[in-house]
């Protein structure tokens, strides 16, 4: 949901003056979910952080920016996460933090191939309001906004390509979008898509980018359009919202396992052979009870039924279902210690044991960046989740960038993160094992390759050697750096603890 009046006063920026952490220290948001307060915990991050990385940068006579921007600063931003929450991240031991070792771990990962199903740009000609009066918001802490004004470039294609694929270390990423009811309120149609996917691959000479062709069911011609996607656009997924149009209390709420309306389009993807169907799941907006009349479509209770139905489909669920705490994570994270239960997500993980189906997928974006931040305990009880419910080969990696600028910091936090041993046992999760072990590299990429049909790229690694590739050589040959900006949306600050 873009947030209303009511929320766009409740939402602001960081303080004037806020060094650009590697990784934030605050809940960002996409604008579909209003994003709790900064924690005590959070701010208590953003204290150690400071500390470490002026005595650090010292020691090393860098500038305090430059060391920000640097590996060693990474692993200082997670060494400081460790000291505030508890140890859940990898190679951060504050004590231990070395040039060395950050240099060792971002080597040992160099070739590793990341597959990001979840981008998101805005077409050149894009001016709702709303994304506008949005960015006012983040002039203070982002200094280039501020200096450049509030535009929408930083959500446009030519600023994705660098945040994604110069950035970061994304090797392949996936274009979506959503549907809309309005015209002018489409941020990019399916035709915008599949050329964001065309000139991308053109320019790169292998395939970089993916692109999903959305549908909206229930609006008249939603058929034709899938016909028109099928011989037109060639898309590798479909992409869907039950909640109908997303900016507004929809006309056009649907259930996926809706015989009438859905069943024949499942046919018509079926007959395609482009048989993977991407579905918004969770996400609402702090008070959805009362504000959105549809609110039940967002839950996860219509997937098992579509799947048994349709065996020879891939359903992935993105987010993962999760519904979002709405004002702390303590209620979450008490429930969790409780019952093991996680809105959403906990029904989501059930059901391959529920319907008996293999074809259910679990996508991580902006569920995993939210929670790995506000409270590393609830990204890992996430992902120890699905994967005991749905294995390690069903959860897939995006991070619905370039909503959160670069997606380096999200992979980076993965990379890094493990299910502590105390959680293991009481919950019966398995470790994460190590950076470039089977699982990681399961959710990183190799689902991806599979539900997408990647395997040829996969083995021709065409992406080490491609003209993107040498570009971006030359970017970090020139001094290219990221910028560590973020372009979310944070919740203002009462003067009180949360």
């Amino acid at each position: 949901m873009w947030l209303d009046g009511r929320q766009i006063n409740e939402v602001t920026s960081l303080d004037a003056g806020q060094e650009r952490w590697p990784v934030p220290t605050q809940m960002l948001s996409n604008g579909e979910f209003m994003p709790i307060p900064q924690t005590p915990q959070q701010k208590h991050v953003e204290h150690l952080l400071g500390q470490l990385a002026d005595r650090r940068s010292r020691e090393l006579g860098m500038n305090r920016r430059d060391f920000l921007r640097s590996a060693l600063g990474t692993a200082t931003a997670f060494a400081a996460m460790n000291s505030v929450f508890g140890t859940y991240f990898n190679d951060a031991s504050a004590a231990g933090l070395d040039l060395d070792a950050a240099a060792a771990l971002r080597k040992r990962v160099a070739d590793q191939l990341v597959i990001d199903v979840q981008l998101h740009f805005v077409r050149d000609d894009y001016a709702k309001e709303i994304v506008t009066v949005l960015g006012e918001y983040a002039k203070n802490w982002n200094p280039v906004i501020a200096r450049e004004g509030v535009t929408l470039e930083r959500y446009k294609f030519d600023n994705l390509l660098k945040e994604v694929y110069f950035d970061s270390d994304t090797t392949i990423g996936l274009v979506s979008a959503a549907p809309s009811e309005q015209g002018d309120n489409v941020i990019v149609g399916n035709a915008g898509l599949e050329q964001a996917r065309r000139l991308v691959n053109e320019a790169a000479g292998s395939r970089r980018m993916l692109c999903h062709s959305v549908m909206a069911p229930g609006q008249k011609g939603w058929l034709d359009e899938i016909d028109k996607a099928v011989e037109v656009y060639k898309p590798n997924g479909w992409k869907g919202y039950t909640l109908g149009d997303p900016f507004e209390n929809s006309q056009f709420p649907w259930r996926m396992d809706d015989e009438k309306l859905m069943y024949p389009a499942y046919e018509k993807m079926m007959k395609s052979g482009i048989r993977t169907v991407c579905v918004h799941k969770g996400l609402l907006p702090d008070d959805y009870q009362r504000s959105l009349k549809h609110w039940k479509h967002a839950m996860v209770d219509d997937v098992g039924k579509a799947a048994k139905d349709w065996p020879d489909l891939n359903f992935v669920i993105y987010h993962s279902g999760l519904r979002m705490f709405l004002t702390s994570p303590e209620p979450t994270l008490v429930e969790f210690d409780k019952t093991g239960n996680i809105d959403w997500v906990t029904e989501l993980a059930g059901v391959p044991a529920k319907y008996g189906v293999k074809n259910v997928y679990a996508e991580l974006g902006t569920t995993f960046g939210s929670c790995v931040v506000t409270h590393p305990k609830l990204a890992a009880g996430i992902l120890g989740q699905l994967i005991k419910g749905m294995g390690a080969d069903h959860v897939i990696w995006g991070t619905d960038s370039v909503w959160y600028g670069s997606p380096q910091w999200q992979i980076d936090a993965f990379r890094r993160i493990e299910i502590p041993e105390e959680m293991q046992k009481k919950h019966g999760f398995a470790p994460l094992g190590e950076v470039d072990g089977p699982v990681r590299t399961a959710i990183l990429s190799g689902n991806a390759v599979k539900v997408f049909n990647l395997q040829k790229d996969a083995q021709a690694q065409a992406w080490k050697t491609d003209l993107l590739a040498k570009a971006k050589a030359q970017y970090i040959a020139a001094g290219g750096k990221p910028s560590n900006e973020y372009y979310g949306f944070i919740r203002k600050s009462t003067g009180k603890s949360s």
